[in-house]
């Protein structure tokens, strides 16, 4: 029986002997991961799991599951805007920035203790010195022994770019009560308060541990200072005394004595402080203010000077050498054009007259801020030119020669003067020169102006006045809107103002909108619960602004109003930046679309397929054609959106300025953004909007129009026709036409 016994074992053996490696490996393999899982996952041997689940508790026990899931990509889930119709219309509330929706808390909030007698005097100069350096300011005020917590008084300067800089190196979660620390009287050296006069610091933490024991603290401690009874306070309650330096920062303030002048102070502690105290009047906050401000000023031009040397030091080891180096050094090189139509212009100008002129016009007088900023840039040349030859040669200006600027998005202003200087040596010598210098008034940092708040849930009106010429071109805007607006549920509606012309629709004649009223009931079948309003005029000479008056009695004030043509396609984009560039009592919008070239001058895109495409124009929708190109029609301005409160406003304006016949007159020849720019107080807002893509037409000028908007009106269908590039081929073709 051994015998075939072994015979089949080395059967066996001699079928898996070449998967034999294979089998060994799996095994070892296996065998290595389960030993390894079985250290990862052995209890209590790893500190720093126990750590983590002492120093947690209960929360920490699934800290491995939260660490596993924090590595996972987050992706944001991104909410459209939506309204049931069937539902009504609330109100969106959105917050105005977009840290009070993160919960995002200010680093610093100073409270100010003052009182009724210096409340107009010290306390206004402690607001115009430092408020537009904190975000949150608040004033206390009182009698001077009132027992409230305050973060210093009005008779304190402080230096606040310094301890923002302070504030922002230190840490909100730990208790920190932090000035200039005095002893109590009759106590030990480790119960110390932060004298008020030089101000403190007190963190969020510490307060919230405080609040519990003011009640006691108010009957318990008897103080006529509130500083001694916030310190007596806090070491009674909570065992903290104040203290001058913490985690590397010190706390540095200056006790400035009496009838001492802040501008032959020279020690080290003054220079550095970031309180001064006593201040005894707002003349002397004022002047410790220029003091401290020329001593800021001075140290970021040592900075600057300093970076300028380290760059031109670390030049000489790229590359291009010392040939890389832009003027000035550390300002962002000059816009380099690609093209002919890039190449940014220079403007000239003299100290009387500037030679580029907004109405078009070759010459017109050099005043207001252009004047300021000329002279301003005179000055500094200079300035500059006495600092760099003093005292070898004195400068005096005897006239400006030539003056160019030009604007560089990519660095500032920059100027080019040619000066007719007296040059004065150290003798006395005179003579004149000519000398030309160049100069760059750079970009500073970016600042947010302040806006009133607007929000994108307000509902748009949009308004179509329909002359009967335009009547065959009225279906397909109303299926643009249909797509546009009506489909994606836009919180909008529409009015058609029809339009009729002296003859037009009356008894036994055709009406011309008889297709545009069929349109309208077939889109409110079609979608229900949708209301097209539509009013009908009779009109010898459509004025846009006498028919904006009809629309503007049939709606409340606070309407915002989206003014269209035919030939506009509105969308949810367009919608939206309606409702933010449109702002009640301080802002009317005015879009300019892009209009489409003349598609016979213009070549058409290739049928797919054919080859790749021509680059599509700026602003251009492919979807809604533009194969040939086309241009924004800044000569355009029918379209624009504004509050009916704010029109109301400018049209009665004008009723008081023109009056009988002159008021005729001008209705007939101005648009609504005429009546804006001339007859209201609002900033005009005009900017290019590449959602408004409008076909190629011919619009109709009236001879009744002014003479600037008759002027517009033509420019803007010639400037419609085609780029230069297609015109000349136009040209050239009909050239060879005539000439076989």
């Amino acid at each position: 029986m051994a015998g075939p016994t072994a015979m089949r074992l080395s059967s066996v053996l001699a079928l898996l002997r070449p998967a034999l490696p294979l089998i060994l490996g799996l095994s070892l393999g296996c065998s290595l991961s389960l030993l390894r899982v079985s250290w990862i996952q052995g209890e209590g041997d790893d500190p720093c799991v126990e750590a983590v689940g002492e120093a947690g508790g209960p929360q920490s026990l699934d800290s491995r599951t939260q660490l596993d899931q924090s590595n996972e990509d987050f992706k944001p889930r991104i909410v459209p805007y939506y309204r049931d119709p069937n539902k009504p219309y609330k109100k969106v509330l959105r917050t105005r920035y977009i840290q009070t929706e993160l919960g995002s808390r200010e680093r610093l909030l100073v409270a100010v203790l003052t009182s009724r007698a210096t409340l107009s005097t010290l306390a206004v100069a402690v607001n115009r010195t430092v408020a537009h350096h904190f975000p949150r300011l608040l004033y206390f005020t009182g009698q001077r022994g009132a027992r409230t917590p305050a973060g210093m008084q009005d008779d304190t300067y402080v230096q606040a770019p310094r301890l923002a800089a302070l504030a922002g190196h230190l840490s909100i979660n730990q208790d920190l009560y932090l000035g200039r620390a005095e002893e109590f009287i009759g106590a030990g050296e480790q119960a110390r308060y932060c004298h008020g006069g030089f101000g403190y610091l007190l963190s969020r933490s510490l307060l919230l541990r405080l609040r519990p024991h003011l009640d006691g603290c108010r009957g318990d401690i008897l103080s006529a200072r509130p500083d001694e009874w916030l310190g007596r306070c806090l070491i009674d309650s909570l065992g903290i005394g104040c203290v001058s330096q913490h985690q590397g920062q010190q706390y540095r303030s200056f006790e400035l004595a009496k009838n001492r002048d802040p501008e032959t102070e020279r020690s080290l502690a003054f220079l550095s402080a970031f309180a001064v105290h006593p201040v005894s009047e707002g003349t002397l906050m004022y002047r410790l203010h220029k003091r401290f401000s020329a001593l800021e000023l001075e140290r970021a031009y040592s900075e600057i000077e300093q970076l300028q040397a380290q760059i031109r030091n670390l030049t000489a080891l790229t590359p291009e050498g010392e040939a890389g180096l832009s003027w000035p050094l550390g300002l962002p090189a000059p816009f380099t054009p690609h093209s002919r139509f890039e190449v940014l212009g220079w403007d000239y100008f003299t100290e009387q007259h500037t030679f580029s002129c907004v109405d078009g016009a070759p010459k017109c007088p050099l005043q207001g801020a252009s004047r300021a900023d000329v002279g301003d840039a005179v000055e500094t040349a200079l300035e500059q030119l006495n600092r760099r030859y003093q005292p070898r040669l004195r400068f005096q200006k005897q006239r400006l020669l030539n003056g160019y600027r030009r604007f560089d998005p990519a660095r500032g202003m920059e100027y080019t003067l040619d000066l007719l200087l007296e040059a004065v040596t150290q003798r006395g010598h005179r003579r004149a020169l000519a000398r030309r210098v160049s100069l760059l008034r750079p970009l500073s940092r970016v600042e947010i102006l302040p806006m009133p708040y607007v929000t994108e849930a307000t509902r748009v009106q949009l308004v179509l006045l329909l002359p009967a010429a335009e009547a065959a071109a009225a279906p397909a805007f109303l299926e643009a809107f249909a797509a546009g607006v009506l489909e994606p549920r836009e919180h909008a509606l529409l009015t058609l103002l029809l339009v009729y012309g002296p003859r037009e629709g009356g008894r036994g004649a055709p009406d011309p909108f008889l297709g545009v009223k069929a349109a309208a009931a077939e889109l409110e079948r079609r979608y229900p619960g949708t209301r097209l309003a539509w009013l009908a005029v009779r009109a010898e000479v459509p004025s846009q602004v006498r028919l904006m008056d009809v629309v503007s009695k049939k709606h409340p004030v606070d309407t915002l109003f989206f003014l269209a043509t035919v030939w506009t396609r509105p969308g949810p984009e367009v919608l939206n930046r309606c409702r933010m560039n449109a702002i009640s009592g301080w802002q009317a919008f005015f879009p300019v679309h892009f209009q489409e070239f003349n598609p016979a001058l213009a070549p058409q895109r290739p049928p797919p397929g054919a080859g790749p495409d021509p680059p599509s124009p700026p602003g251009a929708d492919p979807a809604r054609g533009a194969a040939g190109g086309g241009r924004f029609d800044r000569q355009a301005s029918a379209e624009g959106c504004f509050y009916n409160a704010d029109y109301l406003a400018a049209r009665a304006r004008l009723a008081a300025e023109l009056a009988g016949q002159e008021e005729e007159e001008a209705l007939e020849g101005l648009e609504v953004m005429d009546v804006f720019l001339r007859f209201s107080g609002l900033h005009l807002f005009r900017a290019v909007e590449p959602g408004l893509v409008q076909k190629f037409s011919l619009r109709d000028c009236s001879p009744r129009l002014s003479e600037e908007l008759y002027h517009r009106c033509r420019l803007s269908n010639l400037e419609g026709l085609g780029g230069r590039a297609q015109l000349a081929m136009a040209l050239f073709e009909q050239e060879q036409a005539n000439s076989t």
